[in-house]
């Protein structure tokens, strides 16, 4: 099962990840993962993404593309893997094609969280978690027994400085802006999945297993 996750800031896709790699046994290959594996163990590929991003760059395509191709061909992507974080263009996209069309590979599927941008600022500004312990809370649909105070250490709940609604909200028009001609060229390609994110968790998983089961 070879799968990309997409979705927005906020629309659950941490979640739904680790329940799709346990039950189909396939590694979650993250594109930030790979970064700090890299340069952390001093890889040519690491070293240059590194002076990028210590200037604050975005990390070239081909610099991208190079460090996920060597993540695929490790031994654990034998029964397949789930991409998150990439592809983020349709560049990346299609040079992603070309390497695993070199593997002689293909996507299986590619899941497509949605959830509308009101609800996901919702879910957002309402988020607090523990400084303490770092349990994570919601004001309206997962609130401490007691307001401010942490159900697992009785630690302080603190809202992040990014979680309020004009930054929440350009975070999602700046995903929605950069994303929306790759969810086009997958649909072009009759392998995306679009699930609604907005529904009960279990609900959302749920519906990712029937659709993968129906496709394949």
């Amino acid at each position: 099962m070879r799968l990309i996750l997409l979705g927005p800031p906020g629309a659950g896709k941490g979640t739904q990840a680790s329940g799709i790699i346990n039950k189909y046994n396939i590694p979650h290959i993250s594109t930030g993962d790979i970064f700090r594996k890299n340069i952390k163990e001093g890889t040519d590929l690491g070293k240059q993404a590194k002076e990028y991003m210590d200037k604050g760059l975005l990390v070239p395509d081909e610099l991208v593309v190079g460090l996920v191709k060597n993540r695929l061909t490790e031994n654990d992507t034998e029964n397949g893997f789930l991409l998150d974080g990439f592809p983020r263009t349709v560049a990346q996209a299609e040079a992603l094609d070309t390497e695993l069309k070199n593997l002689g590979w293909s996507l299986d599927n590619v899941i497509n969280i949605k959830v509308s941008k009101d609800e996901l600022v919702e879910r957002a500004v309402g988020r607090r978690i523990c400084k303490d312990c770092g349990a994570t809370y919601h004001i309206k649909f997962n609130p401490p027994t007691i307001p401010g105070k942490c159900d697992v250490c009785g630690g302080e709940l603190y809202q992040r400085d990014d979680d309020n609604e004009e930054t929440v909200t350009k975070r999602i028009e700046v995903y929605e802006n950069q994303t929306s001609p790759l969810i086009e060229y997958y649909n072009k390609q009759s392998v995306l999945l679009n699930i609604d994110g907005a529904q009960n968790i279990d609900k959302v998983f749920d519906d990712i297993v029937d659709a993968l089961g129906s496709k394949k």
